[in-house]
Parts: C-alpha cells; sequence; structure tokens
C-alpha cells in the first residue's frame, strides 16, 4: 500500500482521533472538507481504511471497542449532613451523562481507545443533550438508535453525605429497543473490532445475538453484569453454548450467573469461577468491594487488594475499572496487570464528584497503580 504525503498525514490524525470530524480533520490537515474526503476515498480504495466512517483495519492504530447497552441521564441527590429515613433532607442535586455502557465507553475514550457506542436513547430533549455530551467526550455515537415512543433512561441515586449509595432507581426501558434485529442491523460495526463490552441492561434475547454476532465476526465479549437481577440474563446464552470471553461481577452478582449463593470466600470464589470456565468463559474478575478483587485465568488466580481512597461518589467507579482493565489488555498487559490498572481507575474515580472522572488518563492510572503490591495479599 502506497500512500502520498498527504495521504499519510490524514490516516496518522485519524489513528490518533478517529472520532474527528472532516471539519476538524480539514483544520488539522491545513486543507479543506472536500478535499479531505477526496483523501479518505483514496484510503479506503487503498485498503488504509475500512470504510469512509474512519474505521481502521485490525492491525492499524489503536485496537477499536464496541460498547453495548445502556446510556442514560444520572441525577443524583446528595444529602449535607447525615441521611435520616422517613423524612426530608437538605442536599444538592445534580445531572450529568451515565449509563453503564455509555460511562464505560467514555472512559476507554478518555485512555485513549477508539470506542464506538451502540445504546439506544429517546428523541427528546434528554437525548439530544446526553449525545453531545458523550461525542463531545470523544466516543463515536452513531451507532446509537434514537428510540420513537419511549424516554431517554435515567438513573436516580440517593447518595449520604459521605457518598455511599442509599437508594437509586434505573428507569431504563428505552434500552429493550436495543433489540435482536437492531443489532443485526449494526452488526457492521464489529468488524475490526478488538473488544465488545456487553452490559447487562441488554434483554437476555439481544444478549445472545450480540454474542452470536460476536463469535461470528471473531470479536471477544466481556460481560459486565451490572446487578444481580440483570446478571440471570446471561445464562440462557451460557446454556445455549454462547459465553462470552470474559465475566465481571461481583460477588453477588457471580452467585446470580450460577443460580446459587457464593459466600465471598476464597475457595468459594474459585470453585465459582471453575464452573463459568467449565462453561466456556476465559477470565472470571470478581469485585469485592473493600477487599479487592479476585482474577480467575486459565493459567493460573490472583487476589488484588483495593486501593486507599478519599471517597467522594461511589457513582461510576466499577465503570471506570472495566475501562482501564480493557485498556490495559489492549495494550498488551497481562490480566493481572490490567487488573490493577482497573484498580487505580476506580480509587480515581471514587475520588471524584463526576461518574467519569476528568483526572482519567494513562499516565494517572500507571502512578496509581503502582502503590498496588505486586503479591497476592
Amino acid at each position: 500500500m502506497s500512500l502520498t504525503e498527504t495521504e499519510a498525514a490524514l490516516l496518522a490524525l485519524i489513528r490518533a482521533a478517529p472520532q474527528a470530524t472532516p471539519e476538524e480533520l480539514a483544520r488539522r490537515l491545513g486543507s479543506t472538507r472536500a478535499a479531505v474526503n477526496v483523501h479518505v476515498g483514496n484510503l479506503v480504495k487503498k485498503g488504509a481504511l475500512l470504510g469512509r466512517g474512519y474505521l481502521l483495519p485490525p492491525d492499524l492504530g489503536p485496537t477499536r471497542m464496541v460498547v453495548v447497552g445502556g446510556a442514560n441521564v444520572d441525577v443524583k441527590a446528595r444529602t449535607l449532613a447525615p441521611a435520616l429515613p422517613g423524612t426530608s433532607n437538605p442536599g444538592v442535586t445534580t445531572q450529568a451523562p451515565g449509563g453503564v455502557a455509555r460511562n464505560v465507553a467514555e472512559n476507554l475514550a478518555r485512555l485513549g481507545v477508539p470506542v464506538t457506542l451502540v445504546s439506544a436513547v429517546g428523541r427528546d430533549a434528554l437525548g439530544d443533550w446526553l449525545l453531545r455530551q458523550t461525542e463531545a467526550a470523544g466516543v463515536d455515537i452513531r451507532q446509537v438508535l434514537r428510540a420513537p415512543d419511549v424516554a431517554t433512561g435515567t438513573y436516580t441515586a440517593v447518595l449520604d453525605d459521605s457518598g455511599e449509595l442509599l437508594v437509586a432507581v434505573a428507569a431504563m426501558a428505552a434500552t429493550d429497543a436495543l433489540t435482536p434485529a437492531a443489532l443485526q442491523e449494526r452488526r457492521g460495526t464489529l468488524r475490526g473490532a478488538g473488544w465488545v463490552v456487553a452490559d447487562g441492561n441488554l434483554t437476555a434475547p439481544a444478549l445472545a445475538h450480540l454474542l452470536t454476532l460476536a463469535a461470528e465476526a471473531g470479536v471477544r465479549v466481556v460481560f459486565e453484569p451490572v446487578s444481580v437481577p440483570k446478571a440471570a440474563r446471561l445464562r440462557p446464552a451460557l446454556a445455549a453454548g454462547l459465553p462470552p470471553y470474559a465475566v465481571t461481577p461481583n460477588v453477588a452478582e457471580l452467585g446470580a450467573l450460577l443460580g446459587r449463593e457464593v459466600p465471598d470466600e476464597p475457595q468459594a470464589l474459585r470453585t465459582a469461577a471453575a464452573e463459568l470456565h467449565a462453561a466456556g468463559i476465559t477470565l472470571v474478575w470478581v469485585r469485592r468491594g473493600a477487599q479487592g478483587s479476585f482474577l480467575s485465568a486459565p493459567d493460573g488466580e490472583d487476589s488484588l487488594p483495593a486501593l486507599p481512597a478519599q471517597v467522594r461518589d461511589v457513582t461510576g467507579a466499577g465503570d471506570a475499572m472495566l475501562a482501564a482493565f480493557l485498556a490495559g489488555l489492549a495494550a498488551g498487559l497481562p490480566p493481572a496487570e490490567a487488573a490493577r490498572h482497573g484498580h487505580a481507575a476506580a480509587a480515581l474515580t471514587l475520588e471524584s464528584d463526576l461518574a467519569v472522572s476528568p483526572t482519567l488518563t494513562p499516565a494517572a492510572i500507571r502512578e496509581r497503580a503502582a502503590l498496588i503490591p505486586k503479591e497476592s495479599p
């Protein structure tokens, strides 16, 4: 493949910023949008790009990821003093972009990973605002479905004055619009992707179909259960012989994946992980809160401690943890080292008032991860 000097410069810009618009690329190149479109057409013909969506072939540029699941608006209410149940509490409220899949996608973008979000929002003002915010963060939103006759999802959380979650209400009906048929229409976005993240907001039929499409495309899938009830949505796919490559449950969600309670103690976690390995799952990463995490892989297991953090808000810490783990794997790190990066990202996010911390960078993660002992506690 022989590229002109201008084509090579444009390709370098696209590698660095796959979500950039033609206008942005033209400005950085010192050219015009029309000229950029001509050069993009030439890059497609020469195989340097897979299409005009600026999709890079698998052997060029950073590993692209596709995140599929919930996107919603987070409404958080925090009390100013210890919460008193059954009465009104003085506090403050905020609105921010949220949703597990959306948060994971934004965290990946902040870590320099090209990422496409596949989700569903309503055709309403909240949906417009949410997509603007998500695109501005560097996420490719072109595969987000604008669903008619449904409201954009909301997640309303009540936190105490220390930032701990008291209760939350998730209104996520919009995600049900991601039907198997809708995912089938978006199957092309899996081409050339390195990983797919599926969150538990998908219905069981949609999750099974996504696993089928990913298997056909040869793409590894990570399943993030989201909650105990939603974790069980993976079980029909496992019974049908459609395992994801990895699962990232907490201990209660681990039990839901297996249909039985799992005690939070080492031998029980080993036994549960072995059952999931037998079902075809390669990596089992169990989050244990203050006790850290347990990672089980075919070549061994690791117990990792949680990092100390000055907690301001717990919202989004698990999403950052997963994103940093995946970014580490995509960069070629061993799973245990990638998990350490995940713990570092979680600590940074716990110290932020936002579900996606603006301080989350590869350098910040490396610095914080260096504080984690290499040996299992």
